[in-house]
């Protein structure tokens, strides 16, 4: 009778531990060994997608920068960003320059001192000779003769001058003007199409007409 005992005794701790070792389907797990992997290390796709994918940048739409000018004063160039229908959506802005332009050609007589440069437009004055006195900057107490943008009609003036016995000099007048441009972005067509728009209402030309890509747009990298 003993031996019967201890063969149910095996045969019950047999039935309790055998699911333990039985899969889902009835078959005997395998005990897998090592750590779990990551969840940043989970990726969807495929691990070849993934590996061609790896060092490609991101691809931006192609967009054009634009830019017009130059416009006489910032009313003129609102006035056209107000014309425009898509002006918000391509974002046109209006652009204050301060640009140097070439110098003026300028007929004096060179400064001196106050009261002698005082006296000497007082006597030019009386013989009827257009002048003023400059009375600020580098060549204050000056006397102005004449202000050209051509080269040759100041030397004319100047001979001119020297005709009626005046020491007068030719020299440079710097000079800035503050211009207006228009600029914004769009996709090239609507970019092109937005440039005619804005010149047929201009209804002049502008000094240039600027299309290019715009900066910091990614692109695809070439394969060898």
């Amino acid at each position: 009778m003993r031996w019967v005992a201890a063969i149910l005794l095996a045969v019950s701790v047999l039935l309790y531990t055998l699911p333990d070792y039985l899969g889902p389907s009835g078959g005997v797990a395998k005990v897998a060994s090592g750590t779990l992997p990551r969840v940043a290390s989970l990726k969807a796709g495929t691990p070849e997608k993934n590996q061609l994918n790896e060092g490609v940048p991101e691809v931006a739409a192609d967009r054009s920068c634009v830019r017009l000018g130059w416009l006489p004063s910032a009313q003129e160039a609102q006035r056209l960003v107000d014309n425009q229908p898509l002006a918000s959506e391509a974002g046109f802005r209006v652009e204050e320059v301060e640009r140097e332009l070439p110098p003026l050609h300028w007929v004096i007589i060179p400064p001196q001192p106050p009261e002698v440069a005082l006296r000497q437009f007082r006597d030019i004055q009386r013989q009827g000779i257009d002048s003023y006195l400059v009375t600020q900057g580098e060549n204050r107490n000056a006397i102005s003769l004449g202000l050209f943008e051509s080269r040759e009609s100041a030397i004319s003036v100047l001979e001119e001058k020297k005709r009626q016995n005046l020491n007068a000099v030719l020299v440079n007048f710097p000079r800035n003007q503050i211009s207006y441009a228009l600029s914004f972005e769009a996709e090239p067509e609507l970019a092109e199409e937005l440039v005619q728009a804005v010149k047929a209402d201009y209804g002049s030309k502008f000094d240039f007409v600027e299309i290019a890509p715009c900066e910091g747009v990614a692109t695809p990298e070439k394969n060898p």
